[in-house]
């Protein structure tokens, strides 16, 4: 039987990248073992949660048209609720995205002449056109919602005296993303997360928090929702679908703010009532349950990107030492060139479309032109291994998933490949 490096070699990964990679690994292994502590944790909480529930195969059956009385669909969103130490849940097939999700979560909390607040400087590109920081039919902005921002510190820490500044008597909402998103700013622990929550509510008691999730579940035992976070909202094609789920989107947090997004949802009066399920039950089950391993896969292969790429002279965020609070990892490259090579590896690792050349091109949501290395079984699942950026100074690629930490291994070993075989880089 022919070896891994042989086996590697003819998938294109030459015995210095292999050899350097492995290098790599032997500092890293305190440091997964960590991360399998917290699977384990979050596998636990998971499990314990569907166990309470009472999940059945009843839960599995198909429901169309209006879906009344979906026993899989209600209990799923009370599993949710359990795992995530919520009031009340919506996870929906319906919801196509994160982006989606949130745009859900703001419309249905916001009103005419209230006012969202972001204290961590500007959101993700995609939700600026929600908000109508970037003009769009349908925005937030069209319907008499003011937005204001505080940009981080330098050290990227969090403005506190001017956040309280800008905390006013017409702050009905205020936005926290967990994620980089297309930054090369840090990611936010859940316990940042809890003192920012804390400051906020002692500035304005009633006001709302609600916490873009997106990348960040299972990464820690803990969740937004859990330092008192008033709606936690996240995409199914990330990390809680663990890659099974085709589709959808939850919010988890309290009655009155889930009540309100089920409205906005469907329809004043129906709510929750309706949505079928569609036979999307098993993948969704199944996908939660296997999240939290998923996920510890999809991080350690981010810490092996860093540890690969940081040696050679290229600034990652997070970098190769510094605990991870999500599944990204930002590395700047510098050049157009460098971003291509890179992506193109991990295309080349995929087992769908691995024949694929990704391109930069244009992509609705994005003021620049975006490359995307996103060979998978879902439609652009970020859970699944993928690549992508915008092609703007620093030139920046964001690296995520691995629904194995084996193919993410891969993945970031053949990245390096086409760059050391692009004359970019030299081991």
């Amino acid at each position: 039987m022919e070896n891994l490096l042989e086996l590697y070699q003819t998938m294109g990964i030459s015995p210095a990248v292999y050899q350097y990679g492995e290098a790599a690994l032997q500092r890293l292994r305190r440091r997964f073992d960590k991360i399998d502590q917290i699977a384990e944790y979050n596998q636990a909480k998971v499990l314990r949660a569907m166990q309470k529930n009472k999940v059945s195969a009843a839960c599995f059956a198909a429901t169309t048209g209006y879906g009344y009385d979906d026993l899989g669909r209600d209990n799923l969103e009370r599993v949710y609720a359990d795992v995530f130490h919520t009031e009340a849940a919506l996870v929906r097939p319906q919801i196509t995205c994160g982006t989606h999700a949130l745009a859900l979560a703001l419309s249905a909390n916001l009103l005419p002449g209230d006012e969202l607040l972001s204290p961590v400087g500007a959101p993700y590109d995609t939700l600026q056109e929600v908000i109508g920081i970037r003009p769009s039919p349908c925005s937030l902005a069209e319907y008499g919602v003011s937005y204001r921002q505080v940009d981080l510190l330098p050290d990227g820490a969090f403005d506190y005296e001017n956040i309280r500044r800008a905390i006013t008597p017409k702050t009905k909402l205020i936005t926290i993303q967990r994620s980089k998103g297309y930054a090369t700013r840090p990611t936010f622990s859940v316990s940042q997360i809890g003192d920012l929550i804390a400051f906020c509510k002692q500035v304005k008691p009633d006001v709302l928090i609600m916490v873009d999730n997106c990348y960040g579940e299972f990464v820690e035992a803990l969740e937004p929702s859990d330092v008192d976070a008033d709606m936690t909202v996240g995409s199914l094609i990330k990390n809680p679908g663990g890659g099974l789920a085709p589709i959808g989107g939850y919010i988890a947090g309290t009655k009155a703010c889930v009540e309100r997004c089920a409205y906005r949802l469907s329809a004043p009066g129906l709510g929750q009532e309706v949505g079928a399920n569609l036979g999307l039950m098993p993948s969704l089950y199944q996908g939660f349950f296997l999240a939290p391993t998923v996920v510890a896969g999809a991080e350690k292969g981010a810490i092996f990107a860093a540890n690969l790429y940081e040696p050679l002279g290229f600034r990652c965020v997070p970098n190769a030492e510094e605990d991870r609070h999500d599944i990204i990892q930002a590395v700047e490259l510098g050049s157009e060139e460098a971003m291509i090579a890179f992506c193109q590896g991990i295309q080349a690792a995929a087992p769908v479309d691995a024949f694929a050349t990704p391109i930069p091109s244009d992509m609705p949501g994005y003021s620049d032109k975006v490359i995307m290395a996103a060979g998978a079984f879902v439609q652009g699942s970020s859970i699944e291994l993928s690549a992508d950026g915008p092609i703007r100074p620093p030139y920046a690629v964001y690296f995520q998933g691995g629904l194995t930490w084996n193919h993410a291994k891969h993945g970031i070993l053949l990245s390096l490949q086409k760059l050391v075989d692009a004359g970019l880089v030299t081991l």
